[in-house]
């Protein structure tokens, strides 16, 4: 089995099972985490001694979105540069690879969510076939917070939950406890800290009961019920997230997150200088 070094994998009776792991950083996402949880899941997409996967977070967190030094590289560089440019468009498209690789997968997925899910830790834990949370567990895509724009999860949020309450979750920025995420239809079920994986791995058990092929031709159904508006929604997605990199207010907000601030929305003053002129 390939070593990957931000995941933990184990493969048991047919059950898979991928932990992220990077729990001093709260497991956000690197480049290396992207790359290796897409690879990881494409393999157990062809592995015929997986039949279900549960991904799950090491430490107190599931998954706590992009990873910090990752923002303030992306907020450093320069639009004027065609090598920043390259790389924002590459870095877009590889989170929009992960989360079509885990929405597509041909076999169930479970997520065992044990702390926070935030922003692309949320898009991880909720386009799981099944979402089980500890009742601590909170979630919430934030990036309107620092100035970003949460365009690739809102792609798939909308086929979730629909257009209003996306709207909600994604201009508010708001977190949200499981016992909301439930009643939206984005967390299947709460379950003890305790029980958690115990739990995971009975449904798991469940579905390993049903025929592979069946679950797979069900979930292949489904995915292209979705692939009429989908893949251009995300393609849009994409351009966005890129075009959001661009902004002062991505700067700015940045900066103030790490400085332990409030932003002063450069886009805010400019429209106040605007509206003086008049």
């Amino acid at each position: 089995m390939t070593h990957y070094s931000t995941l933990h994998i184990h493969t048991d009776s047919g059950i898979q099972t991928i932990l992220l792991n990077r729990p001093e950083k709260r497991n956000s996402l690197t480049h290396q985490l992207i790359d290796d949880l897409t690879q990881a899941l494409e393999a157990a997409g062809t592995n015929p001694q997986c039949r279900v996967v549960i991904i799950t977070g090491a430490g107190s967190a599931f998954c706590a979105g992009l990873d910090m030094e990752h923002l303030r590289e992306m907020s450093e560089g320069s639009p004027s540069d065609p090598r920043f440019a390259a790389d924002c468009q590459a870095d877009a498209e590889n989170i929009a690879g992960l989360l079509r690789t885990l929405y597509s997968l041909p076999k169930p997925t479970i997520a065992a969510v044990n702390g926070a899910a935030i922003a692309g830790g949320m898009g991880i834990a909720t386009l799981c076939d099944f979402t089980l949370s500890v009742p601590e567990a909170k979630f919430g895509y934030t990036e309107v917070r620092i100035g970003f724009v949460p365009a690739i999860v809102s792609a798939y949020l909308r086929t979730q939950i629909g257009d209003k309450r996306s709207r909600d979750l994604l201009l508010t920025g708001r977190l949200l406890r499981a016992v909301e995420a439930v009643d939206l239809g984005l967390v299947t079920r709460i379950v003890p800290e305790a029980e958690l994986m115990h739990e995971a791995r009975a449904l798991a058990q469940k579905l390993l009961r049903n025929s592979p092929s069946a679950m797979e031709a069900t979930k292949r159904l489904l995915t292209r019920f979705s692939d009429r508006t989908l893949p251009d929604d995300v393609e849009k997605a994409v351009l966005a997230n890129v075009q959001a990199r661009t902004t002062e207010d991505f700067r700015e907000g940045v900066r103030a997150f790490l400085e332990k601030r409030d932003p002063q929305w450069p886009s805010l003053e400019a429209t106040k200088e605007t509206a003086g002129r008049r």
